[in-house]
């Protein structure tokens, strides 16, 4: 659009079409935006909960906080349409709200938070425990201010969120769990089950001649649309890395050898691995008088033995140096010499004496296997200061309304075409294309362009910048038969061989319980009988498929059923079922009650938060929410 105006503004007539078009925009600007004014401008809340507001600020707050939650629990790239369509945008508002009632109703029922509790349970937070295991008034200040929160909003927030927790265990404190519902449940992840079986292979389902073209056109028309073709676009993509900037050849030996020398231990070699056995004595005295006893000849193991230290406390393993805990224990067994005892160590836990019972070496490759590795890593570190540096410069060409090849070509930065792309990333030939970086960002954003249409760059999570231009749209349209004959004929053969698997399978099926035996139904079809024993709802089942276990657990004992399988189709007869008895104590069953009564609790919760909100009044506002934090909501 830059580019068009530019060219446009070169002559005297578009020179005077860009005045009347900037004419009519700035009245634009004067009457809809002045208007707003007049009018009280936008709405400011993004909900209203018992005649409160939640403010669009605090909404955005929130989300945000959430947002960047959700990229460091999925540890990926996540766009803000990816994550409102996960319906974190509605998450965030549901949870403001609910905070909201709940202050309400806390506030009618007259409940209050004495302050002294709240400072208790300031106090008592490990994230404000300095070293000494102590309330730490500086991290405590600290953390806040980082947090961007006052003392006083703190404070207020802990009692807000007492008062809510005092509701929450009125409503669904310590509610019991049925016995019905443990026992439903001990079934459910215990029961095991016994099935004799058969495959029906393809081959069973005998000679399938060719479709006719009927056939295959009737087909394909009750199907077409898994036929149609999704739309392609066409782009160009000027993608600025610190990879693609990075000049190995610039790197000197010598800085690479520094690096080399930092790195080798931690990356270019394995860590020295030893056995460990420690022995923790209760004083200083007893270890020192077990240290004189070994160095006379008592071995370490009769000492262990003798002060019945179990196998879990006297071995540490095969460890590195940084896999062991205790600095000074750690210390002591990688200076030992193999089968060396060490004098008393002041441990964390208490005076020490460490046995090495076995080393493992070290290994290190030299510097001139990885020389290329490391001065292509110190290549791209420097590269990365550059990267920012040359954003602005390439923004400031883009808002010259200089094509992106050009910027492209005067860079030396290689302008990456793509002929074909659809949503999923993947050309017609149905690849995914490997010179889109990070697509779960790039390609939504490819397919929210115009062609011709100015774009913004997309900051990538590495600190790379990618521009595009959409060069070409090929709408979404139906394929014609004559383009997809071959699949639609694999797939008429695959569907036809199934059906008649299945009518196959019923036949035998009543035949079984009509009488016949089933081995000699199975043996109609070439199928030998086998067995299969211990099966579960939850483990794997063994050389039957997921889907036929399932299938297995729903028909009753001694009944026999059918059901596809990768290789055809499977006839069964359940054998037997067996369930533990359920014994309410152990602590298994105890984990299970736990894991119940949270679910009660949370669906009562809910229930209760609802009613709430519904006695109250709550007004959403999506058009706020949608200014809020941008994008449809």
């Amino acid at each position: 659009m830059l580019q068009n105006i530019n060219r446009l503004g070169k002559s005297w007539v578009g020179r005077v079409v860009v005045t009347i078009l900037f004419g009519f925009l700035i009245m634009s600007f004067a009457i809809w935006g002045i208007g707003d004014i007049f009018r009280g401008g936008v709405r400011t809340q993004v909900a209203t909960v018992a005649g409160r507001d939640i403010t669009a600020e605090s909404y955005r707050q929130a989300y945000q906080n959430e947002y960047q939650n959700l990229i460091r629990r999925a540890r990926q790239s996540i766009t803000p349409d990816q994550a409102r369509a996960l319906g974190l945008d509605r998450q965030v508002l549901a949870r403001l709200v609910t905070e909201a009632a709940l202050d309400d109703r806390a506030q009618k029922l007259g409940l209050a938070v004495p302050d002294a509790l709240v400072v208790g349970a300031i106090q008592d937070d490990p994230s404000f425990k300095g070293p000494s295991g102590q309330f730490d008034r500086a991290l405590f200040t600290d953390t806040l201010r980082s947090s961007g929160v006052t003392e006083g909003q703190y404070v207020r927030d802990q009692k807000s969120v007492a008062a809510r927790l005092q509701i929450a265990e009125a409503v669904s404190g310590a509610l019991p769990v049925p016995l019905a519902m443990r026992e439903a449940v001990h079934r459910y992840q215990t029961e095991k089950r016994a099935a004799e079986y058969a495959l029906l292979t393809p081959a069973a389902a005998g000679d399938i001649p060719a479709p006719d073209e009927a056939q295959l056109k009737s087909f394909f028309e009750e199907r077409k649309a898994l036929y149609r073709a999704p739309e392609y676009r066409a782009v160009g993509l000027l993608v600025l890395d610190a990879a693609s900037l990075a000049k190995p050849d610039a790197v000197s030996d010598a800085d690479a050898r520094a690096a080399y020398e930092r790195l080798k231990d931690s990356r270019f070699g394995t860590s020295e691995r030893r056995t460990v056995e420690q022995i923790v004595f209760p004083t200083v005295e007893e270890a020192n008088a077990a240290s004189a006893r070994i160095k006379a000849g008592t071995p370490f193991a009769e000492i262990a033995k003798e002060r019945n230290v179990d196998a879990g406390t006297l071995s540490l393993g095969t460890v590195t140096r940084s896999e062991i805990l205790d600095p000074a224990v750690a210390e002591a067994a990688f200076r030992l010499a193999d089968n060396g005892v060490s004098d008393t160590v002041a441990g964390r836990f208490g005076p020490v004496l460490v046995h090495v019972t076995a080393i493992q070496p070290g290994a290190v490759r030299p510097y001139e296997a990885v020389a290329a590795e490391v001065k292509t890593e110190l290549a791209t570190e420097r590269a990365r200061a550059e990267v920012q540096r040359i954003h602005d410069e390439i923004e400031d060409q883009r808002a010259a309304a200089k094509p992106l090849d050009q910027i492209a070509t005067e860079r030396g930065i290689p302008l990456r075409r793509i002929a074909s792309l659809d949503r999923q990333g993947r050309d017609k030939a149905g690849q995914l294309v490997t010179t889109v970086p990070d697509p779960q960002a790039v390609v939504p954003a490819l397919f929210r362009a115009e062609v011709g249409a100015d774009t913004e760059a997309l900051r990538l999570p590495d600190g790379s910048y990618v521009w595009y231009d959409v060069t070409g749209i090929e709408p979404a349209r139906d394929r014609t038969l004559d383009e997809v004959r071959d699949r639609v004929s694999a797939e008429w053969r695959t569907e036809e061989v199934a059906k008649r698997l299945a009518d196959r399978a019923k036949a035998l099926r009543e035949a079984v319980e009509g009488g016949a035996s089933f081995e000699s139904v199975a043996a109609q079809v070439g199928g030998a009988v086998a067995r299969a024993d211990d099966l579960t709802r939850t483990g794997t089942g063994g050389p039957l498929p997921r889907p036929v276990v399932t299938r297995i657990f729903a028909t009753p004992t001694g009944k026999v059923a059918d059901a596809a399988s990768d290789d055809g189709r499977v006839l069964f007869r359940v054998t037997a079922a067996t369930v533990p008895p359920y014994v309410t104590t152990t602590q298994e069953a105890e984990r299970v009650a736990e894991q119940l009564r949270q679910a009660l609790a949370d669906d009562l919760l809910g229930e209760y938060f609802a009613m709430v909100e519904k006695e109250i009044g709550v007004q959403t506002y999506p058009d706020a929410m949608r200014r809020a934090i941008g994008g449809d909501s």
